[in-house]
């Protein structure tokens, strides 16, 4: 699909422009959004939240000290 094509297309969202020139799909695309049901309760509570976090900051990938901040959130704490 060329570009002069894909513009034509009424489907076609071009996600290189700015988030105020378009608008935003019903539902986020996220990985791995089925694989939250085999967790334990705790694990499925951590997956939500970072799940949360990432849709709230619009990051597909988030680092580790946004992961530990998330968990922070949740209340764990290191023991020493």
């Amino acid at each position: 699909m060329t570009l002069a094509t894909a513009i034509a297309d009424p489907s076609f969202v071009d996600r290189r422009s700015s988030v105020g020139d378009r608008t935003l799909p019903e539902h986020e695309r996220r990985q791995f959004t089925n694989s939250h049901e085999e967790l334990s309760p705790s694990a499925r509570e951590l997956a939500l939240a970072i799940d949360q976090y990432k849709l709230h900051h619009r990051r597909r990938f988030i680092t580790y000290e946004e992961m530990l901040s998330v968990m922070t959130t949740l209340g764990y704490r290191k023991e020493a």
